[in-house]
Order: structure tokens, then sequence, then C-alpha cells
């Protein structure tokens, strides 16, 4: 048996410790902390705050909508977000008050694979989420027939939906800095 000396077993307890620490760490409290405080609008000009993958991950699970499980988002490089989802498009739609017929239900209903690449880009107080592609079940859709499925079915249904558009970003925000380590939230004027 091999004997673990005062100095290695310290360092495995307070390894231990620091684990046991992480996984009992709020990201979602963290995150929403984060929100509330750039909304006071009491940030100064050039502050940043850094939102991890971690904290937009806990965020994103407790804000979908029912019908919607197993969110995820994955950061990066060049602004770019891949959120995915088990997506039953039923549920979703009877949650937003819309009783689907019974050939509709026949469609939508159940749990599928989805994943949306979308690429943000953002300056001087403004941005622009730009959909990159679509996998549902294993069908990617990209390219014209993308274009043509946000202009017919995505932007009739949620009207506000900022695809594609540049919108004003609100709390003084100038720009988002998105990358594989989180997103920098920079406050302007």
């Amino acid at each position: 048996m091999t004997r673990m000396g005062n100095g290695s077993a310290l360092k495995l307890g307070m390894a231990i410790m620091l684990a046991a620490g992480a996984s009992a760490y709020d990201f979602y409290s963290s995150v929403r902390q984060k929100f509330d405080l750039i909304s006071t609008d009491r940030l100064r000009t050039g502050a940043r705050v850094e939102l991890s993958p971690a904290e937009l991950n806990a965020f994103a699970q407790h804000e979908v909508p029912p019908g919607v499980r197993n969110a995820r988002l994955q950061l990066l490089p060049r602004g770019e977000v891949t959120g995915s989802a088990m997506v039953d498009f039923g549920k979703v739609r009877r949650a937003q008050g819309d009783q689907p017929g019974w050939l509709m239900s026949k469609l939508l209903d159940g749990d599928r694979p989805v994943s949306v690449t979308v690429r943000i880009h953002s300056s001087a107080g403004t941005a622009k989420v730009d959909v990159l592609r679509v996998n549902v079940s294993g069908v990617e859709i990209d390219g014209k027939v993308l274009d043509f499925l946000i202009r017919n079915v995505l932007l009739p249904l949620y009207p506000n939906a900022m695809v594609g558009r540049t919108f004003g970003l609100s709390h003084r925000i100038d720009r988002l800095e998105v990358g594989p380590a989180g997103v920098s939230v920079v406050i302007g004027r």
C-alpha cells in the first residue's frame, strides 16, 4: 500500500473541495446577476461583463419554453454560436396557444434533435443575427431553402424575431464579443 505524505494529502483534499465547490456553483444565478447588473445602466463606459459558456448554458436550460429540453450552446470562433436541443414542435405550438389540427399534430409531435448555427455581428450599439444553417433530425437546411423558411415560416410565426435585421442593443451595450471562451458584453456611452 502506498502512503501519502501530509503535503500530498492536503493538496488532494483541497482539489476535492474545489471540485465540489465548482459543481455546487450556481451558474444560472451568476448569469442572472450579471444581466441584472447590465440592466441597471450604471456600468461605466468601457466596462466589460464576461459571460462564460457554463453561465450561458445554464441560462439556456432555465429559459427554454415548454416543448424544448436539453438546450446547449456552443460558442465558436468568428462570432458563431450553435444552439442545440430536443424539440417537440407540437408542444411548443400548444404552449403558445395554437392547437394544431390532427394532421399537423402528427407531423409536429415528438422530440426531434434540432441545432441552429448563427453568426452574431455587433458594433456601435447595434447587432445582427444571421442564421447560417439549421439541422432538424439530421437534415441540414441552409442557403436558399433556409432563407425561404425564415421568410415564409419563422417570421410570420414570430414577427418580432430579429433574424437577418440590424437591431439596437439596450442598456448602453456597445457590442457583444463572441468567442469560444465566452461572450464579452462591452458597455458604451
